[in-house]
């Protein structure tokens, strides 16, 4: 890989640890959308000497959407419900930071596996990739706001995105496409559930919800079951 790749799969790694370790919904939001850029240029950065009009246009695409339309939508959503902050995550920041740094070292073992057995010349970038994939994963399981856990989702695809870039010699972005038709549904249905929870709960605690269900269960004659 040339300095460049390394420089932007560093950055990428890095993007992953602000994300576990910051609560201010918009830095996190655009450090994805940087995230997803960078993925882009990664891309065709590998494959300047080979690169065609076609998959220029998708990786233009692909950087378009993941670097300014989902995160746009995201950050529309969070100006309607008035949300700037992950105030009471499940998992404490400094705790998330830590659990992040255990996955870095898991995905590099993984990745030296993959690397070995795939024989590709972008191990840095297997590495990274799992990683952005664990942490997209961790963002949804240990975040409460909905706005959190449709970055995850986000940050996810950027890290599935990676690891069909270092992986795949045939054509990865028509994967990647497939895949950002079906994100960029989720995280438009997403954004509008999003509005409605704020408008009629004013919340977005996803975990406060479960509640919802122990009131509109009706007690049986008699007192409570």
């Amino acid at each position: 890989m040339n300095s460049l790749v390394i420089a932007a799969t560093g950055l990428v790694a890095l993007v992953n640890f602000r994300l576990l370790g910051g609560s201010r919904l918009v830095p996190i939001i655009r450090g994805a959308a940087l995230q997803g850029a960078l993925l882009a240029l990664i891309s065709v950065t590998l494959r300047a000497r080979e690169l065609e009009l076609g998959f220029a246009a998708l990786a233009l695409g692909s950087a378009a959407i993941k670097g300014y339309v989902l995160p746009a939508l995201l950050l529309r959503a969070l100006r309607q419900v008035e949300i700037r902050r992950e105030v009471e995550p499940l998992v404490g920041y400094n705790l998330s930071l830590l659990i992040g740094a255990a996955g870095l070292g898991l995905s590099a073992l993984l990745g030296a596996r993959i690397a070995a057995s795939a024989a590709t010349t972008t191990p840095l970038l297997i590495t990274v990739a799992l990683f952005t994939m664990w942490t997209g994963l961790f963002l949804i399981v240990a975040r409460r706001k909905a706005v959190t856990q449709a970055l995850g989702y986000l940050v996810f695809e950027n890290g599935i995105y990676g690891f069909g870039v270092a992986v795949a010699s045939e054509a990865p972005l028509l994967v990647e496409m497939g895949v950002l038709l079906d994100l960029l549904v989720a995280v438009f249905v997403m954004g509008i559930i999003i509005f409605h929870i704020q408008r009629d709960f004013s919340h977005i605690d996803v975990d406060r919800l479960a509640l919802l269900r122990d009131v509109d269960e009706p007690v049986p004659p008699g007192g409570a079951p």
